[in-house]
C-alpha cells in the first residue's frame, strides 16, 4: 500500500503529532492526500519545551491545524511508579485524551507515527496503539525510519535529520519513583547542552549522579567544553560522569 491509497480509504483523520521525523512526515503526507487533518500535540511535564515549539513550528509551516492538549499523567499511579509497563500507561492517556478531543470534533481515525522499524516486542507503548484502535499509516506501507528520513529530505523538511528524542521519563531509571522536580532538572541540564551545540545526546538522571551519554561525533565537542559543561550540570546533580561508550 502507498500512503496515497491509504489517505484515499481514509480521508478525514485526526493525528497524534510530536514534531518528531515519523510523525512530522506523516503530517506532510495527510496535507498532501487527506481531505480534512487535524495534527494534535499533547503537552506534559514529560516533554521539554522545544518540542511544542517544534510541533508548532512545522504544523505553521505545512498550513496543518494543531490543537495543544493539557494532560497531567501525575494522576496515575502506575506511571509515577515508573515500571516496566510505564509507557503503556503514558500512551494510553496521551491517546485517549487525542480520543476524546478527536472525536468532539468530528475525527473517528486517529493516526500515530509508529514505522515499520519499530519493534511491537520492544515498546510496551505498541499495546496502547492495538488497544484504542490506532492507524500506522508509516508502519503499514512498510516505511521504515530510513526509508521517512530519504522521502523527508527529498519533501524539504526541517525534521529529515532530526535525531530521535525519547521522553524525559526515560532519563530515570526503571523502578525509580518520577517526580515533576526530576523531569523538570534533566530538561534544565539537557537545554544547556543544545544551548552548546550537542544534539544526540542523554543525560541519566542516578539519583546522587547524573550519567552524560553521547552520540560519538559528538565526544570532541564535550572535551572541548567540558569545564563549562561540569560548572553548569553540578547546579543540578552532585556528580556527573561521562558514559565512555557512544550511544546507537
Amino acid at each position: 500500500m502507498k500512503l496515497s491509497d491509504f489517505f484515499k480509504d481514509n480521508p478525514k483523520v485526526a493525528l497524534a503529532f510530536s514534531g518528531g521525523v515519523d510523525s512530522t512526515y506523516l503530517l506532510y503526507a495527510a496535507k498532501q492526500y487527506a481531505e480534512d487533518i487535524t495534527g494534535y500535540y499533547v503537552k506534559s511535564d514529560f516533554q521539554p519545551q522545544f518540542e511544542l515549539d517544534d510541533a508548532k513550528l512545522i504544523a505553521e509551516q505545512l498550513d496543518v491545524k494543531l490543537k495543544i492538549l493539557e494532560l497531567d499523567l501525575f494522576v496515575n499511579p502506575d506511571v509515577i511508579k515508573n515500571g516496566s509497563d510505564r509507557c503503556y500507561y503514558c500512551k494510553s492517556m496521551i491517546l485517549s485524551t487525542i480520543i476524546n478531543q478527536a472525536q468532539i470534533d468530528g475525527y473517528s481515525v486517529l493516526l500515530d507515527g509508529t514505522n515499520a522499524s519499530d519493534d511491537s516486542n520492544e515498546r510496551p507503548g505498541m499495546r496502547a496503539l492495538t488497544e484504542l484502535k490506532i492507524k500506522s499509516p508509516l508502519r503499514e506501507c512498510g516505511l521504515t525510519k530510513s526509508d521517512i528520513r530519504d522521502l523527508s529530505a527529498k519533501a524539504g523538511l526541517s525534521t529529515a535529520n532530526k535525531p530521535a528524542y525519547s521522553c524525559l521519563a526515560t532519563r530515570i531509571p526503571q523502578g525509580m519513583n518520577i517526580t515533576k522536580e526530576k523531569l523538570q532538572t534533566t530538561e534544565k541540564a539537557e537545554s544547556f547542552l543544545f544551548e552548546l551545540g550537542f544534539n544526540d545526546f542523554r543525560i541519566k538522571y542516578l539519583g546522587d549522579f547524573a550519567q552524560i551519554r553521547l552520540a560519538a561525533n559528538e565526544f570532541a565537542l564535550f572535551f572541548e567544553q567540558k569545564e563549562i559543561i561540569f560548572t553548569e550540570l553540578k547546579k543540578y546533580y552532585p556528580k556527573i560522569i561521562l558514559d565512555p561508550e557512544p550511544r546507537i
